[in-house]
């Protein structure tokens, strides 16, 4: 790797900022503030593109295959949800017993592992249960912060089993199959996070959150 002729680190930075600031600071959309980024990528390291066509070709050549994995992943989530079978599965998930936090917890990861999505997962469960939670955080007196928190980890634990549209996209563009890689992905990408959630569990119903 040739390191004598990297990018200045701090010009690097740039258009990963501008992004952030325009997506936050001047509230546009985040298509928008995207585009704005990738304009000032190409104009800081423009000595860098001589051939600038084919660099944006070969680019947009490589995210065809991301968004093909991502965009299969995301029907496969949808039909998921579409079977009979799902809304039981749902139920049975919604009505476990004890401790809401732990419940929640259930939820999100199993509906977050059905239709390998974190963000799908989460919405389904906090459409479902939302207004629930709200009701049980001012009942039992552990906050709605401590909901919060325990959804967000939750959605990233079951979300990263073997159909999801990353670890797809991971495997392909690193020429591995789940074989090979799936065990440590697992490690890496479910099972400490879902050991994350108990601990989160744990501290909350100790008050700290």
């Amino acid at each position: 790797i040739d390191t004598e002729h990297l990018p200045n680190p701090i010009l690097s930075a740039i258009p990963l900022i501008a992004v952030i600031t325009f997506l936050n600071i001047f509230d546009l959309h985040i298509i928008t503030a995207l585009l704005i980024g990738i304009v000032l990528a190409a104009a800081l390291n423009i000595r860098r593109l001589p051939k600038i066509v084919q660099t944006i070709n070969s680019g947009a050549s490589g995210s065809v295959l991301a968004i093909i994995n991502t965009s299969a992943a995301v029907g496969f989530g949808a039909v998921v949800r579409a079977v009979p079978g799902f809304t039981t599965l749902t139920d049975m998930v919604l009505g476990i017993k004890g401790n809401p936090l732990i419940s929640e917890a259930v939820a999100v990861n199993v509906l977050a592992g059905a239709t390998g999505s974190a963000s799908g997962g989460m919405g389904i469960a906090l459409e479902a249960l939302g207004a629930k939670y709200v009701e049980l955080s001012a009942s039992s007196g552990i906050p709605l912060e401590a909901f919060h928190r325990v959804a967000s980890l939750s959605s990233g634990g079951l979300d990263t089993l073997p159909h999801n549209g990353a670890v797809l996209t991971l495997l392909a563009v690193t020429m591995m199959t789940h074989k090979d890689s799936y065990k440590d992905i697992f490690v890496v990408a479910t099972l400490i996070p879902v050991a994350s959630v108990i601990a989160a569990i744990i501290l909350a119903s100790l008050g700290i959150y």
